[in-house]
């Protein structure tokens, strides 16, 4: 149902500038810029954030003082957001061809090429439905309404670009100075396991009933450590806010706190390892983790994102609805495109362009198996799957925004779909492994891709943007950052290691033991399927979302107590607004304030760890001093100070609250 009250702000009417070199530029600088932060991001917290509302501020600041308009600013913003969303479709899957072996490095042609084909056709593929999606009323489209409120009172006040390019150089700082690649003086955490007096010793019976004691090397032991000193993770929880950030926790907690202590106590040739001089408590404990709390976590995601899927059912079946009906219905409707604010890219045009997507990955698809049948079928499973993932992506992002976007658990069902028709097909080995992998990464970039440009046209929708202009602007945005992200991930894994502590990357975690257990046989399936029934009762007692949970348990302990501890921050924030009665627009300021707080310290450090990352790679070696974990301490009063103090005092300057 459209809108009848819609007016877009700038009128179809007017003619306004609004492609021209500075906004594809300045689009294509931040699609590869903000889609290698977000890799970082993603490798390292298991998520990451909408980039559109960065990517506005960052337009507004440089475009203004070259004069640009504000459909310029909105094309800029069009053409550089869609670089986070092939980034989280990158990491998602391709770091899996690494994880299952398939791949020893990344393959350069080969990642470039399914995130371009992913890419272009998640452009192509949302245009198809995009006129029914963003002249539906009864969709709220949270973030593009906040975006584009944000984009239009920024033409009629001073900007708040400041705030967030002052934010992006402390938390580069923060990185330069924890991380091991740079001049760590600071060590973001500590851990170890703990021996816990008095517990060391357990009771038993002798031949004769005799109560007798002994030392035991396991009993008493716990794996123990403290937050990270990390701006970026805190900066992710303070956007998720405290309820997603206590879930994502609350599966740190399960992991390391109960299911580890249990896993030390039973286990005990993890004592006779220690004693043995294999190696110390820390590591074995952690290489036990890995082993045996990690394919728990797997079984649970699994089931999580499966679940997520099943809540939104409903919604999933109106976008594919919405899909068909709309694919049967572009010819005759692109006829009627009269006004400048209607105006796709032309019908045909997307078709052929969808069709001729196919081939590159036919002939890929064969590469991978060296069988044509099994590369038409993992062809054919990828374009439907694609092609009814964009509409829900689509529909799904037009309910609640792109960040809350379920794409691991849309991916995880065409790799599945994908993986049973590679067993009937008799694809075996590397070969089925790399055809499955291949087409989960395609429909993955698609899907967000799909989701972000839904969310980015219905900003330009309500700013009185072109369509057509803006599809273009998304395709170089997709082919800027295809181009790039493999770069990227290259250096990080070379110099940080993706799977590593520091880039744990658990949604390509997923992704590899799913491939190569179903494929290759491999998988610990009793521990899957007591993951499988963990995520059963977290759902029938009613969990939110049991698939944030089990991320948590796969994500390091110090990661998701960093994400929790910036949900507290947020949390307290939002109180102090409360009490003051603070309006809606006070709200919003203190909202829109943190927001872009949050999103510098996370941009500033995701681009100082991937720069550090290149020095390593040019063996330029830095000197490190200090490395004491209690310095971390200065870290968090910083960002608490910053993350509350600035949003309050801008509130407070605001006026936005009831004077007592």
């Amino acid at each position: 149902m459209s809108d009848p009250s819609y007016k877009p702000y700038v009128p179809p009417e007017i003619a306004m500038k609004e492609i021209s070199f500075k906004a594809i530029f300045l689009g294509i600088i931040m699609a590869v810029v903000l889609g290698a932060a977000n890799a970082y991001l993603g490798l390292m917290a298991g998520m990451t954030v909408a980039a559109t509302f960065p990517a506005a501020v960052i337009a507004m600041a440089v475009l203004r003082p070259l004069k640009g308009t504000i459909l310029e600013e909105n094309l800029a913003r069009t053409t550089g957001a869609v670089g986070e969303a092939l980034a989280a479709g990158a990491i998602f899957t391709i770091p899996a061809f690494i994880f299952t072996g398939v791949w020893e490095r990344f393959d350069l042609f080969k990642s470039s090429m399914l995130m371009l084909v992913g890419g272009i056709l998640g452009v192509f593929l949302i245009i198809l439905v995009r006129r029914t999606l963003v002249e539906d009323a009864d969709l709220p489209f949270p973030e593009s309404v906040a975006c584009a409120e944000m984009v239009k009172t920024g033409q009629k006040a001073g900007s708040s670009a400041g705030y967030m390019f002052w934010a992006m150089g402390l938390g580069g700082l923060f990185e330069f100075f924890t991380s091991e690649n740079g001049i760590r003086v600071i060590k973001p955490y500590a851990q170890g396991v703990f021996k816990i007096p008095g517990l060391s010793r357990i009771s038993y019976l002798d031949g004769d009933n005799n109560l007798l004691q002994k030392s035991d090397p396991i009993q008493g032991r716990m794996f123990i450590e403290s937050p990270a000193a990390n701006a970026a993770l805190a900066g992710v929880g303070y956007i998720i806010g405290p309820k997603l950030a206590a879930l994502t926790f609350s599966g740190g907690v399960l992991g390391w706190l109960v299911m580890m202590p249990i896993l030390l106590f039973i286990s005990g040739d993890l004592g006779q390892m220690v004693s043995s001089g294999v190696g110390d408590w820390t590591d074995i404990a952690k290489s036990a983790y890995d082993a045996q709390i990690k394919p728990i976590a797997v079984g649970a995601m699994l089931v999580g994102a499966f679940y997520t899927l099943f809540k939104m059912r409903k919604s999933l079946a109106a976008g594919i609805g919405r899909s068909i009906t709309d694919v049967k219905k572009a010819r005759s409707e692109g006829a009627t495109d009269t006004l400048r604010t209607d105006k796709d890219l032309p019908f045909p045009a997307i078709i052929t362009a969808i069709i001729a997507m196919i081939i590159p990955m036919i002939i890929l698809y064969n590469v991978f198996t060296k069988n044509i049948g099994s590369a038409l079928v993992s062809a054919v499973v990828m374009i439907i799957m694609g092609l009814l993932f964009a509409a829900v992506s689509g529909y799904l992002v037009g309910i609640i925004g792109s960040s809350s976007n379920p794409m691991s658990g849309l991916t995880l069902t065409t790799l599945l779909i994908a993986a049973l028709m590679m067993v009937i097909l008799g694809q075996k080995g590397n070969e089925g492994i790399a055809a499955v992998l291949g087409v989960a990464a395609v429909v993955c970039c698609v899907a967000g891709v799909a989701g972000d440009m839904i969310q980015d046209w219905k900003v330009g929708h309500i700013l009185g943007g072109t369509p057509w202009r803006m599809q273009i602007g998304g395709l170089v945005g997709v082919v800027a950052a295809a181009l790039t992200l493999t770069f990227s991930l290259q250096l990080l894994h070379n110099n940080i290691g993706i799977g590593s502590e520091t880039l744990p990357a658990p949604q390509a975690g997923l992704m590899a033991a799913m491939a190569k257990g179903i494929i290759g046989g491999e998988m610990a399936w009793p521990l899957v399927i007591a993951g499988m029934l963990l995520a059963a009762v977290l759902i029938l007692i009613g969990s939110p979302s049991p698939m944030l949970i089990a991320v948590g348990m796969y994500l390091p302990f110090r990661a998701t107590a960093c994400i929790f501890l910036g949900g507290l921050l947020k949390w307290y924030l939002t109180g102090r607004a409360v009490k003051k009665k603070a309006t809606p627009k006070g709200k919003e300021v203190i909202e829109n304030t943190g927001l872009l707080l949050a999103s510098g310290l996370i941009a500033g450090q995701a681009l100082m760890g991937i720069m550090t990352a290149a020095l390593k790679g040019a063996k330029v070696v830095l000197p490190k001093s200090l490395n004491e974990p209690w310095l971390g301490l200065l870290i968090f009063l910083i960002l608490g100070f910053i993350l509350i103090y600035l949003p309050y005092k801008k509130f407070l300057l605001s006026g936005e609250y009831e004077k007592e």
